[in-house]
């Protein structure tokens, strides 16, 4: 996918010969963003090339964009390698694609229901264009229609996996992300100590996101597309949580959403922005970075309201605006400020040179922690044989959202429950009758369309637990509800599968990390 980064020039030495690339993807119609796909003889497919610039997969998101290419790519490869072109395709064709991708014994490589559904769902949308812009006679993909959640009629793949999980659920407790924060983006020890030599590259930076995604629940790409005044800022007075807006265009549902996140997170985005980042913003003014960022925008001002519109100039002068809540993550990524030194990028996270931090990039440091974790605590002798991250917890920018789900769930079921002097049947009724089910508090926090998402993807550990029962008759009382759950969280995680719970002396509970 041609990226303006590379138009400016950042790859010269790649791109020698090609200096009015730029000018010919202009004139061919092609965006930042969009496919190139080549054949094994790196020719371009000229009718792929319409299809990544038509209007059905420009909609799509930019982690959409990106998977149904790949997706598209191995099927083409496949195809291929037995002498077809892929709008001669056929369903014998897709038939055994399916059967190399999940259950050949010679692919080392196989891929589950979810992953093989994600496939289809590239495949359907290439075909339907097709058939509708007359490229091709039929679709190789039968299809079939079936009544989606929210009661709708919907044509669907008619190969889509029966064993296909609706979500990759995925839980830590809180003492266990505390540890795999510690361990993975601290350099700490399992004595709790930095290791020696330790050098974390944006150490806090990482610790920041992480802190922010837990306490907030806010997915990967909200968290990681926000501005510098985006982020709740601190009051005199202190608080425990903190409320802030997540602009519609980096939400999933492209509709504005209000998140809430812990204080001690805002403090840890707002030491990154004075410390690491301000260094790599100065480095980045002094190199001139800035001054040579492509389509760069100077915002002149924020409007206040319900609906702000962020207003800029453009290299050239030109003035322009746009609602905040229409901004996509690409052209957020443009927006800078004048300061006293000279340009600032809007921003939030930065990588070393001080440009923008992808979005995408997170993963990286994600796996890193992940790999450092492992290594640390997994006894020499499991070292690479703990499937079941029984020694070293495992985390993804999702399960932090997940966990965040559980964590809310519990805490909001024992603070109604603390704060009235009721019985247990008046708490049940008062609680339904003025604030409604915990579970809807947690469905508006997620952000989730229905209370079904929220019950059977996310919460599914705890959705037939009597909490109210379990939390009276913890073995140790609980002081206060927030920060700190290990004791409950440990007593959850022990009746439930999928919970990666370790106490303080890196032993796994019992039956708890699957």
């Amino acid at each position: 996918m041609p990226q303006d980064a590379v138009r400016s020039g950042v790859r010269r030495q790649v791109l020698a010969g090609w200096a009015d690339l730029s000018a010919r993807e202009c004139e061919a119609g092609v965006r930042a963003g969009d496919p190139i796909f080549l054949s094994p003889e790196y020719r371009v497919d000229p009718l792929l090339s319409l299809y990544g610039q038509s209007k059905r997969f420009r909609e799509y998101t930019t982690e959409t964009r990106r998977n149904y290419a790949t997706d598209i790519s191995l099927f083409l490869t496949f195809l291929s390698g037995r002498g077809r072109v892929w709008t001669a395709a056929s369903e014998r064709d897709v038939e055994d694609y399916e059967h190399w991708r999940r259950f050949a014994e010679r692919n080392p490589s196989r891929v589950g229901g979810s992953k093989w559904d994600r496939e289809l769902a590239a495949f359907a949308s290439l075909y339907w264009w097709a058939v509708n812009n007359s490229h091709v006679r039929r679709s190789p993909l039968a299809m079939k229609q079936v009544v989606g959640r929210e009661g709708a009629v919907l044509t669907v793949p008619a190969a889509r996996a029966k064993d296909a999980r609706p979500s990759n659920v995925h839980w830590l407790t809180p003492r266990t992300w505390r540890r795999w924060i510690d361990v993975g983006l601290r350099g700490h020890t399992r004595d709790r100590v930095p290791e020696p030599g330790w050098v974390g590259r944006l150490e806090d930076r990482n610790v920041a996101f992480v802190r922010l995604l837990v306490t907030s629940g806010l997915r990967r790409s909200e968290g990681g597309s926000l501005l510098t005044f985006e982020v709740p800022a601190r009051h005199v007075d202190g608080a425990r949580y903190y409320r802030g807006k997540v602009a519609a265009e980096v939400t999933r549902s492209k509709k504005p959403r209000t998140f809430y996140v812990a204080a001690d997170a805002v403090g840890e985005i707002e030491a990154y922005v004075e410390s690491s980042r301000a260094w790599a913003v100065r480095q980045a003014q002094k190199k001139g970075r800035y001054d040579r960022v492509p389509d760069r925008r100077v915002v002149t001002e924020v409007t206040r309201g319900r609906k702000p519109v962020v207003r800029w100039r453009d290299e050239a002068g030109v003035t322009g605006e746009r609602g905040l809540d229409d901004l996509t993550a690409r052209e957020r990524m443009t927006l800078f400020i004048e300061g006293p030194r000279g340009l600032e990028p809007l921003w939030l996270w930065l990588n070393e040179q001080g440009l923008p931090f992808q979005v995408h990039s997170w993963e990286g440091v994600f796996t890193a922690a992940n790999r450092r974790c492992e290594r640390v605590l997994t006894p020499p002798n499991r070292m690479g044989f703990d499937p079941h991250q029984v020694f070293a917890p495992y985390a993804t920018p999702h399960s932090a959202r997940h966990s965040f789900a559980l964590f809310m769930l519990v805490v909001l079921n024992t603070l109604m429950d603390l704060k009235y002097g009721l019985s247990p049947e008046e708490r049940r009724d008062f609680r339904q009758q003025l604030y409604g089910d915990p579970w809807f508090m947690v469905q508006c926090l997620l952000g989730h369309a229905s209370r079904e998402t929220t019950v059977d993807r996310y919460l599914a550990p705890v959705a037939d637990l009597q909490l109210r029962s379990m939390l009276a008759g913890a073995a140790e009382p609980v002081a206060a509800p927030m920060p700190e759950l290990d004791v409950v969280f440990a007593r959850i995680a022990r009746e439930s599968e999928g919970i990666q719970d370790l106490d303080d002396r890196l032993r796994p509970a019992s039956g708890g990390i699957a």
